[in-house]
């Protein structure tokens, strides 16, 4: 159990906490309690798409070093600023990714007033409306398998998963709206990530979801963290073959990872290391899109994302073997579901 160095004064009644390996209790999202609704109108998000194209324009029209300056300004002291300057060129860690998570009314003391004003952009609002998506279509690509199949285990495979908060949170619905297919079967929530700072968060995360009146209390649940860097899918490999030892259904997910950073070559080889003739196995995973907001976008930020669109996303796929089966259009990305064309009809995916 880590140290509480910076404890949260006001907890929210029905929330859940857990600690980072710094010390800074934060609490722990679930998308089924008030806290943390992320629902959000058409109108709504299109006031927020079209101020932030006027503003990003506005933004990318000052010379470079003055925008520099101007966000060293005005983000000293954030510690979501620290690690969006960390991720510049490379990845977004897992932690700061979770703090665009909380929304601006749960951040904590730590929090400084610019954080407020990040977590309402739409950069910000989109990652939690992406995390909602995840954790819906891995529940419900879940649910008809374990009610087809109410004996074996089930295992969550989550890439450069962080937190594994949608992993969790697939799991908080199930719970909720199917809680007899899970009661009494084993379940397994590996992450495969290069960091360990996330999952170790995610673990506490879960230890706290599973006490006495929690959101997953009386689960049999296991967290483990296996480093992986998706360059080698050794680890990948050997993550199936245990699961598949057992029999175990199978869920593999990445939010914001894998197909959002990772080359062509990276996917392909991710994909064709899971068995494409299994039906007990489906992918969720988000995808960057390739549209006038992202690249706006583009124009000011250094993130290493790589907007391929859901069109050419899907025929990349294609060539190992998988396809969309139904996607959720947000205005960064796009989360879809990945089943084996061998077993998936091969008719329009699933648009909501």
């Amino acid at each position: 159990m880590a140290e509480i160095r910076r404890p949260e004064r006001n907890k929210k009644p029905g929330v859940c906490y857990a600690v980072t390996n710094d010390g800074l209790e934060l609490p722990v999202v679930d998308l089924t309690h008030p806290a943390f609704a992320s629902t959000l109108s058409e109108e709504r998000q299109q006031a927020l798409v079209r101020y932030f194209l006027t503003e990003q324009r506005r933004f990318a029209r000052l010379p470079k070093l003055m925008r520099s300056l101007l966000l060293r300004f005005f983000m000293r002291g954030s510690r979501i600023g620290r690690g969006l300057r960390r991720a510049e060129g490379h990845f977004l860690d897992g932690m700061t990714t979770y703090l665009f998570k909380l929304g601006p009314k749960n951040l904590g003391s730590y929090a400084v007033p610019v954080d407020s004003r990040m977590l309402m952009s739409l950069p910000a609002v989109s990652v939690r409306m992406r995390l909602s998506d995840m954790a819906r279509l891995l529940a419900d690509g879940v649910a008809p398998r374990l009610a087809a199949d109410r004996r074996y285990p089930l295992h969550f495979i989550n890439i450069a998963g962080g937190p594994a908060v949608d992993s969790l949170n697939a799991l908080i619905l199930l719970k909720r709206e199917h809680a007899e297919l899970l009661a009494g079967r084993r379940i397994v929530l590996r992450v495969l990530d290069g960091d360990d700072a996330g999952p170790a968060f995610g673990a506490r995360a879960l230890a706290a979801l599973q006490e006495p009146g929690a959101a997953l209390a009386g689960l049999d649940v296991t967290f483990e963290h296996t480093p992986y860097d998706w360059r080698d899918v050794g680890p990948l490999k050997a993550a199936v073959a245990a699961a598949t030892s057992e029999g175990a259904l199978m869920a593999v997910s990445s939010e914001g990872g894998l197909f959002e950073y990772g080359s062509d070559q990276d996917i392909l080889a991710n994909l064709r290391a899971l068995p494409s003739d299994e039906g007990r196995l489906f992918v969720v995973g988000s995808v960057t899109r390739d549209d006038e907001i992202i690249r706006t976008l583009k124009l000011t930020s250094t993130a290493a994302t790589k907007p391929r669109g859901l069109p050419v996303f899907a025929a990349l796929v294609a060539q190992a073997g998988w396809q969309v089966t139904r996607s959720i259009a947000r205005p960064l990305s796009d989360q879809v579901v990945l089943e084996p064309k061998a077993l998936s009809e091969l008719s329009p995916p699933a648009k909501d």
